[in-house]
Parts: C-alpha cells; structure tokens; sequence
C-alpha cells in the first residue's frame, strides 16, 4: 500500500516563516520529528546526502522545501487550461519518462508555496483580464499536487476559492489515491478533479512510487461521490506487445468502478508517448535499468513550443493509438467529451 507522501528532509527558507502556513508547516514537521534545515533560498540547497548521483537523486525525491513564490506571473497551460496556477513543484513519483526530469535538471526536490493567497490574488486578477470568459487554472503542471496536499491543504483552499469565484475554475491531475481530506472540499462544481490511468503494463513498468491504478480508480469513484466534475488523462499513451488488450482492461476496469450518476460529465485527455533527446539523456542517467523505449529512428521528430523539437509515434501508429482508444471511449463512457489527442 502506497502510504502518503512524508518527507524525509525539510529546507525551510526564511520568507516562509512570515506566512502563517510557513510556521504551521514548520510545527506540524517538528512534531513528526523530520529532519529541518534553514536555507536561504531553494537554490543554495546543496548537501542533499548521498554517495553517488543516483542517490542523491532519490534523496531529492524525498526532500521538501518550504517557500515562498516570488514570481507571479502564470504560465500558459494549453490545451488543458488558459494558465497554470503554481502552488508547489517538483514530485514524489518516480515516473521514467516525466517530463519534469529535464525542467526540474538536478534540483528534482518538492517544493511548496506558503504565500498562498497572494497566488490565489494573482489568478483573480487573471480572472478579471478575461472577464466575462470563464478563465481555467492548471494546478498540477509542474507537481503532482494531491501527493502533498494532505500536509499542506494548499489545494483545498485553492478548491473552495474557486467554489466561491464567478469567473475561474480549477483543474488538476493526480496519480495518488489520497484524497479523503478533499471530500468534503466546498467545490460548487468549479474543480475539475482529474486522474492519470494508464494501461497496467505502464503503470508497473515507468510508474514507481505513485498508486496502483486500482487505488486511483477507488479514489475517483469517491470524487465522483463527493460531486466533483470527474476527468482521466491516459498519458502517456505507449506502444508496447498487447498494448490494445492492455487498454481494453484499463476501461473495462473504469466501467465497472465510476458510479452511473458521474458519467454525464467525463472528459477525457489523451497523451502519446514523446520523449526529447534532453530528456532521454537524464532518464538514462536517473533510471539506467529503465525498459522505456525510446529510439529515435523509430519515431517522428515534431517540433514543439520554445524551438524543443520531440520524438512522438509516426503518423500510422499515431492514428492506430487514437482510433483504438477513441473506440474504447465510446463504447464505455458514450456521454464523455474527449478533449484532445496530442
């Protein structure tokens, strides 16, 4: 059983101590008796032990800093949302082909934002730009927020904002079952709570560290229950030998979890496999036992955002993926919308 995430080492930077949730954190990992170290800034956190890369790497995944945001300013989140809301990054997974191993570099340690409402202020002010739009906020493109939510609250708090607000509504994806203390979250319908399910072959393979996927689906079943708009990203979407019957199973298993009443409101997201060459050299170094497939002359280049150009499935095996999964959607959740294929 995947117990929540606890840190084994908490860097405290002494801004955080100015926000309430700062000197609550800092108790509440006091009284669990965790190691705490002061820093004055997340980037002087050095001294993460261990004797070689691959264990320092893993320390990291397991260290927690505790600061505060100090740029403002949101990035885009398309197509999932119009911004991406930052409450924390970094992740306590060990998913082979992340997409944070290259954009975290060698800094990959959780952090968490104390200065909540000012984040929270910041999206207002969003909000009122688009006005009268509806304006979406991504809170987990950097993290996997829920894995650290049951010690910050940041995310419930971040929900019952939104539950409150006219103009904007929140989103957000999780591979981890922990979330009994957002049940009872006052949503009004404004978040969308999303999982990431993935074929089993894939989950036991790439995705150690998170929740089996039968622990995720009980989880969604619960959000279902508690009223939420229900969402599922199968991502990353991978080739590998019975991959049809191996997604077959997964939406099987999905239609005889998610209670009938949930269905009329299901989006779904679909994300192939891509890799870049960056990321394939820091997967390599970090998971060098990784089964993980990722050979270019078997792959389509296509050039994405910021001139980073990636490797996805060529055009034959790409609409063999979409049109299989497509067809699983349609026979199992003919009510759900599927929002993209990228």
């Amino acid at each position: 059983m995947i117990k929540p995430f606890v840190p084994q080492l908490v860097y405290i930077e002494p801004g955080a101590m100015e926000y309430p949730l700062g000197v609550q954190l800092k108790e509440k990992f006091e009284k669990m008796g965790i190691e705490i170290r002061q820093t004055t800034s997340h980037n002087q956190v050095r001294n993460i032990p261990g004797k070689n890369d691959l264990q320092k790497y893993r320390n990291a995944k397991s260290t927690l800093v505790v600061g505060v945001r100090k740029t403002l300013k949101f990035d885009t989140s398309k197509p999932s949302a119009e911004y991406a809301i930052p409450f924390a990054t970094g992740c306590m997974g060990h998913c082979h082909y992340c997409y944070l191993q290259t954009t975290m570099g060698s800094k990959p340690y959780i952090r968490t934002y104390v200065n909540v409402e000012e984040i929270l202020g910041q999206a207002e002010q969003y909000m009122q730009e688009r006005a009268p739009q509806i304006t979406r906020f991504e809170a987990a493109c950097t993290s996997d927020i829920v894995g650290i939510d049951h010690l910050t609250h940041s995310l419930k708090r971040a929900i019952e904002y939104f539950g409150e607000s006219e103009l904007g509504q929140l989103r957000f994806v999780t591979k981890f079952h922990h979330v009994d203390h957002l049940l009872d979250a006052k949503h009004n319908g404004r978040t969308r709570f999303r999982f990431s399910i993935n074929a089993d072959y894939v989950i036991k393979n790439f995705e150690p560290g998170t929740s089996p996927l039968d622990y995720r689906i009980e989880a969604a079943n619960k959000v279902a229950k508690a009223g939420y708009p229900l969402g599922f990203i199968v991502a990353p979407i991978y080739i590998h030998e019975g991959w049809q019957e191996g997604y077959r199973q997964l939406f099987e298993k999905l239609d005889a979890s998610i209670p009938e009443e949930s269905r009329d409101d299901i989006t779904f997201e679909m994300i192939q496999h891509r890799f870049t060459k960056p990321a394939k050299r820091v997967i390599e170094k970090n998971y060098p036992k990784t089964k993980l497939e990722m050979n270019e002359e078997e792959r389509r280049y296509k050039w994405g955002r910021y001139g980073i150009g990636k490797y996805v499935y060529v055009k034959d095996e790409e609409q063999e993926l979409r049109e299989t999964l497509e067809y699983y959607i349609d026979q199992y959740f003919p009510n759900a919308k599927i929002e993209y294929f990228t």
